[in-house]
């Protein structure tokens, strides 16, 4: 049986109102927040296995949209369920083979044609959360439309020397005390990705932090834990800026 990976309670998380709104396209319900400005970049976001209704993603959704680009957090899980903090980790591993976060390219190329036609995107990036920072480093293998990639705490999958072959910047977010990712792991994604990656990369640990620390909300934070809440948050954005 599998340790639950989250250390924070997600069942007492602080309330949140959306700044944006709720779109559907094709197969797929979508929330989208935009800028008060028009742009031409932006950022699709994976939420983790809590889903896209859970007000953590929504909050980054809206934070990323008020760095200036126009966010879209998609339900890759079409309509299925989400997880829940009431599931047992039990029955985890059989939740996983029904979504399989290296089975979101259909969803992806929908969204990118929505952002293209419908929103006027010329650049488009992606982060992704956990479950969703496993479906980024697979899309960010896949998928050339998108420029850049953050994944946060996605567990590392080694099926092949082609996992390392990234199409454009991927950026690596780590917490040092995530009991789902062992270090010696982070170590060995950084020697094959010197080895076998021709685009720029970044790997980064932050002190102390648990799994899914980078999308708490200010009130759910806790003090010791804030500044590299913070710092991950504007490494992830400073990263977007950089090549969206």
């Amino acid at each position: 049986q599998m340790a639950d990976p989250f250390r924070y309670n997600t069942g007492e998380r602080s309330r949140y109102g959306c700044l944006g709104h709720e779109v559907q396209i094709e197969h797929i319900k979508a929330y989208v927040c935009r800028p008060s400005f028009f742009t031409d970049k932006a950022v699709i976001v994976v939420h983790d296995v809590f889903g896209w209704l859970f007000p953590d993603i929504r909050y980054i959704v809206d934070l990323i949209a008020g760095h200036g680009y126009i966010t879209i957090c998609p339900d890759f899980f079409k309509g299925t369920e989400p997880w829940k903090s009431t599931d047992h980790w039990a029955d985890f591993a059989d939740w996983m083979k029904h979504h399989d976060p290296m089975k979101v390219d259909k969803e992806a190329d929908v969204v990118l044609k929505y952002l293209k036609e419908q929103c006027d995107a010329k650049k488009i990036g992606i982060v992704g959360f956990s479950w969703g920072g496993m479906a980024v480093h697979h899309l960010m293998l896949k998928n050339p439309q998108l420029a850049a990639g953050v994944s946060l705490y996605g567990r590392i999958i080694r099926d092949s020397e082609e996992r390392y072959s990234l199409l454009n910047p991927t950026f690596f977010i780590f917490g040092e005390r995530d009991h789902t990712i062992s270090y010696d792991q982070i170590t060995l994604l950084e020697e094959k990705l010197k080895q076998y990656c021709q685009v720029a990369y970044k790997i980064k640990v932050y002190p102390g932090q648990v799994h899914g620390f980078a999308q708490l909300k200010p009130e759910d934070m806790k003090p010791d834990d804030k500044p590299y809440i913070e710092e991950a948050r504007k490494d992830m954005i400073d990263w977007i800026n950089m090549f969206v």
